[in-house]
This record gives C-alpha cells, sequence and structure tokens, in this order.
C-alpha cells in the first residue's frame, strides 16, 4: 500500500514537472507578436535546441534567461545571457532564441525569454 501510494505520487510529480518544462507559467510579452503565440514559440524552441554534452553528462537541468532587444522591425538585438545554468545550456540558449523571428510590434522593447532545459 505505502509503495503503491508512493509509485502514484512519484508519477503525478513527474507529469507535472514535464509540463511545467514545455510551458513556463510566467507569460512572456515577447511572444505575443510571435506567430502562433508562446505555445508556437516554445514549440520551436524545444525543436531547435541541443542539449549540450557537457550539461547532458554533468546531469544539469533548469531555466536560462535570455535578455533580447526587439526592434520596431521584428529584428532582435544585443540578446545576452542573464542567467546561465552553466554546461553550455546557456550558449546553446543563446543561439535558439537568435533564431526567433518576430512580427513587426512598430516599437523597441526588451523582454527576457526563458530557456528550459530538462533530462
Amino acid at each position: 500500500m505505502k509503495r503503491s501510494l508512493q509509485t502514484m505520487l512519484a508519477v503525478l510529480f513527474f507529469s507535472l514537472v514535464t509540463a511545467w518544462a514545455q510551458n513556463p507559467s510566467t507569460a512572456v510579452a515577447a511572444a505575443q507578436y510571435y506567430e502562433g503565440g508562446q505555445e508556437a514559440m516554445y514549440k520551436f524552441i524545444d525543436a531547435q535546441k541541443v542539449y549540450p554534452m557537457n550539461a547532458k553528462r554533468n546531469r544539469i537541468q533548469g531555466q536560462c534567461i535570455i535578455h533580447v532587444n526587439i526592434e520596431a522591425d521584428g529584428k532582435i538585438t544585443g540578446a545576452k545571457v542573464v542567467k546561465n545554468i552553466g554546461g553550455g545550456c546557456g550558449e546553446e540558449a543563446l543561439r535558439v532564441v537568435n533564431l526567433l523571428r518576430f512580427r513587426a510590434p512598430g516599437y523597441r522593447f526588451a523582454d527576457n525569454i526563458p530557456v528550459i532545459f530538462k533530462l
């Protein structure tokens, strides 16, 4: 009985963590200018992201934060890593965020885009 309860709790925990890993709970303001919205933006990030071997070997997981300036025409400028979890994840997150293409908002603004690394 105790083992069954532990198993059920473990499955519930991992399913919640997996759901969170795919869609962060906080809305990213820049996602409103991405074709398809935040869900499409994170699908693109997950499809393009390559887990760094050093991070995989050392079982590094977490969230890297990339600060971007989105120009009036939708181009990304001045992207930089604000939070790096190490193992090459910050550099990979920066590479993937620089691949994003936004629609023109008509004005310049800055935002932080979280990129989640989960084994």
